[in-house]
């Protein structure tokens, strides 16, 4: 979630052979003199945690014999790619992280890149499965009658777990004479305290990397899911409910609302989300919307930054407030692979309570397993109060088609910058939306 909540990677069968590697960015981590058949290969592209995996990985040869080699390849998308042409001649790692949809990850599934490890985790009554959040095991599954056709059953471990909501910067909540303990909770009182601010500090009220689609799609299904809840969202996805829909108007309202009140930083619909997190950390708005892995980043940005977290601020008093959560970090092991017992092997070690504790310390992360919440700073125990209130669309019986999707926070884009009104943004999401169904039923 934190790089897996990101789309990206499309279907491997469908994409053109590349006829190159990037190799250029890979550090090995721990001894080859063993034969490579014999060492397990892991590939990420968490260089914030390069260092700790590495170490982990050391760990885990001296405690077991079973070496393994950590490779990071980043940026991002330079790992997806990696992944994508790995995939295309067979040479794909004893352990990766697919990153992208539930799609994504039923395609590699298919193609028999990713092993079923269900078998594993109910091994000894359930002793693996019973250590984590079920919402982080739910990331990784398919459940029954799913819609990709998948066997139903646990595909991946995931190493931490990630919740997106609110955050505020403390000192500026105090210099605008608003008590930083007691941050906005209703839609009336943030744009209240964002005026409040604007007067007193001279500072811009939100910042998010909405240049990226899928930070628009999570502000706005949480807003949407606090408005309609979750069945008239699924029922929307199926074609049962319009997007002109009142309930939806009013979820593009609030974004045409926020604009009005001037809430959004300048140029916010072309930032990316590190932009976004630069722009927090030096102070130059109040409010970002972020997900937990942000505790680490504002951490190496500005040390002397204080802040706390909150809930999307509530719009309706019909349903609870939901944020976007589940797994951040997750792995597969793959299926092809000579080595996959040891691969498991040194998976099911990573998410041992003790090596999730140094997730904890060392990089600040939200642990995947139970039991660790003592450990956790209290930036970050703000997030994992709101696993309380944890909901992921990608776990809906159904998803929305990927097209309507692009059209929905494009259009919430030209909200924003004042192209567009609501009603134009729900005619339009609704046109493309009948448009996919009826090529759908002609299949």
């Amino acid at each position: 979630m934190k790089r897996g909540f990101v789309r990206g990677v499309v279907l491997m069968c469908l994409f053109p052979l590349l006829a190159f590697f990037v190799s250029g960015c890979s550090r090995v981590s721990s001894s080859q003199t063993a034969p490579q058949d014999e060492v397990v290969t892991m590939w990420h592209w968490l260089s914030d945690k390069e260092d700790l995996l590495e170490s982990l990985a050391e760990q885990f040869t001296k405690e077991t014999g079973i070496k393994v080699k950590v490779d990071v390849f980043g940026p991002t998308e330079t790992y997806k790619q990696k992944v994508i042409a790995s995939a295309q001649t067979n040479v794909l790692p004893d352990i990766f992280g697919v990153l992208g949809d539930k799609k994504d990850f039923a395609n590699f599934i298919k193609v028999g890149y990713v092993k079923d490890l269900t078998p594993y985790f109910e091994q000894n009554d359930g002793e693996w499965l019973h250590r984590f959040y079920p919402d982080a095991i739910k990331t990784v599954s398919f459940s029954k009658d799913n819609e990709y056709g998948i066997k139903p059953g646990i595909y991946g471990v995931p190493l931490d777990m990630v919740t997106i909501q609110f955050v505020y910067n403390k000192d500026i909540l105090k210099q605008a004479g608003l008590d930083p303990e007691k941050p906005p909770q209703t839609m009336e009182e943030f744009l209240k305290a964002v005026k409040t601010i604007k007067e007193k500090v001279g500072v811009d009220g939100l910042v998010t990397g909405f240049g990226e689609l899928w930070l628009v799609e999570c502000m706005a299904s949480n807003f949407a899911w606090n408005i309609m809840g979750e069945e008239k969202m699924i029922a929307t996805y199926r074609g049962e409910v319009k997007y002109t829909d009142p309930d939806w108007v009013r979820v593009f309202e609030v974004f045409d609302k926020m604009r009005k009140a001037g809430v959004f930083i300048p140029g916010i619909v072309i930032k990316s989300n590190k932009e976004a997190e630069r722009d927090f950390a030096r102070g130059k708005t109040a409010f970002a919307f972020n997900g937990s892995w942000c505790v680490n980043v504002y951490k190496h940005m500005n040390s002397n930054l204080h802040f706390g977290t909150m809930l999307p601020p509530k719009i309706s008093d019909a349903n609870p407030v939901g944020v976007w959560g589940g797994a951040g970090t997750f792995f597969v092991v793959n299926g092809k692979s000579p080595r996959a017992e040891k691969a498991i092997e040194f998976l099911k070690w990573l998410t041992e309570k003790d090596q999730q504790v140094r997730f904890v310390r060392d990089a600040n992360s939200l642990p995947a397993v139970k039991g660790c919440e003592e450990f956790l700073a209290p930036e970050v125990r703000g997030f994992l109060k709101a696993m309380n209130f944890m909901y992921h669309p990608r776990n809906f019986p159904v998803q929305e088609d990927p097209l309507v999707v692009d059209t929905f926070c494009r259009g919430i884009q030209g909200i924003i910058v004042g192209e567009k009104t609501p009603k134009d943004v729900a005619e339009e999401v609704q046109r493309v939306k009948d448009k996919q169904l009826k090529k759908r039923a002609r299949r």
